[in-house]
């Protein structure tokens, strides 16, 4: 069985979902999961609307245009007459009507049953659309069968259940499903992290044993760096587990961090490729005598730098760290960049839960702190090490950390 997994850029409109069908015809259309990531902005969208609902503003307005875009999507794709329009109508209806009747204060829990509607949506759209024209499939809620715990945005996988719900899953027809979400115990959606799709995907084809996995992007695989941002970057063209793991770990935005343990546990091949042209060769993450270890750039943007330091200038010892560690921990807050002196710590963070303010008011009670926002972690892998002053020009350093082969540095 063979996985593809779609984001929303491939299903941003009537002509993407189109050509996901084009896609699908020159790959062969049988014996395969569809995984469908929300369509265009429809996560940033539905991210408003539990801002708004919090602030207590209009968020109705804000779901009546995020529905009025998908059926606009659909009247590209279908006679007006169709089902379809009325499930767009139910799936809307359900926001409203669970926000209305919501009494849970937590914000993460509300994030996760509105925002994952966008994948809901998409899916069924896409799954109709394919029925329509002759690729038979089958649309899947994906928490009937992804497990997890209730962490809300950050949902940890319960393997065990997840394989055995997958697993009487039919490895001779087609299914369509949803990136991003499964639930809980009590059957409450849970997300898996921002910009999770890649991960369902590679859970799907963990539980499956697919022979391969290919996420479809806009790119035409997994480049030295991203085009946006650096120039005279090239194709990768074969890279290794262990490099694409690096890669991801230090943000490169094109592979999502927890894909590759699962694919790499059974060794399935991992292929990145464009859905603009779907006949170029792409890039594949594997075994392979043929992996390239070329210098690849990386910036991960919108951190915080945080220096502590203890008030009598004492070592920063073991349990301080436990201690910090665990704040860290509490307030979800990952770690880019660590590195330490005898009385200093400073550390690049990830503040995805907007937390960084509590965990610094919790640090100033025990140490002195100083927090910067907005930086940029710079990295270079395969770095040439006796080349590397071109990439301090122009940058204001505030952290640096230079190991065999890699230079990472914090900028502002």
């Amino acid at each position: 069985m063979k996985i593809f997994k779609f984001g929303g850029a491939s299903v941003r409109d009537a002509e993407s979902v189109k050509n996901v069908s084009m896609v699908l015809k020159s790959q062969g259309f049988s014996k395969c999961l569809l995984v469908i990531s929300a369509m265009g902005k429809t996560t940033n969208e539905l991210e408003k609307v539990v801002e708004l609902y919090f602030k207590k503003d209009n968020y109705q307005t804000e779901i009546e245009n995020i529905k009025q875009k998908h059926i606009e999507i659909a009247e590209g794709l279908f006679p007006e007459d169709h089902p379809v329009f009325a499930e767009i109508n139910v799936f809307f209806d359900d926001i409203d009507s669970f926000l209305r009747r919501n009494k849970s204060p937590n914000y993460n829990f509300v994030y996760d049953q509105v925002v994952s509607c966008g994948e809901m949506i998409s899916t069924k759209i896409v799954s109709e659309y394919l029925n329509e024209i002759q690729f038979t499939n089958q649309w899947l809620d994906a928490r009937d069968y992804v497990k997890t715990d209730n962490s809300y945005r950050e949902g940890v996988v319960d393997w065990s259940k997840t394989e055995e719900f997958i697993s009487t899953l039919n490895p001779e027809i087609c299914y369509v499903t949803q990136g991003f979400i499964g639930s809980d115990e009590n059957n409450f959606t849970v997300t898996l992290g921002r910009e999770g799709s890649d991960y369902s995907a590679a859970i799907f084809a963990y539980c499956l044993n697919a022979d391969a996995m290919t996420i479809w992007k806009d790119v035409p695989g997994v480049m030295t760096g991203d085009p946006r941002k650096f120039k005279d970057v090239t194709l990768l063209s074969h890279i290794s587990y262990e490099e694409a793991i690096e890669m991801a770990y230090y943000g490169a935005s094109v592979i999502h961090p927890k894909t590759l343990q699962p694919l790499q546990q059974k060794n399935i091949p991992f292929y990145v490729k464009s859905f603009v042209d779907p006949t170029k060769e792409g890039t594949k993450v594997g075994a392979s005598d043929q992996n390239q270890s070329e210098e690849s750039y990386i910036l991960k943007e919108h951190q915080t730098l945080l220096k502590i330091s203890t008030r009598d200038f004492s070592f920063i010892a073991e349990d301080h760290m436990s201690l910090i560690f665990g704040y860290l921990s509490k307030y979800k807050i990952k770690v880019s960049l660590m590195q330490n002196s005898a009385i200093s710590l400073a550390l690049c963070l990830e503040d995805k839960f907007n937390t960084v303010d509590e965990l610094n008011e919790e640090l100033q009670k025990i140490f002195k702190t100083e927090v910067v926002k907005n930086v940029s972690l710079f990295t270079v892998r395969n770095a040439k090490i006796d080349k590397i002053d071109k990439f301090y020009q122009q940058k204001s350093v505030l952290l640096e950390q230079i190991s065999k082969n890699t230079l990472q540095m914090v900028t502002q």
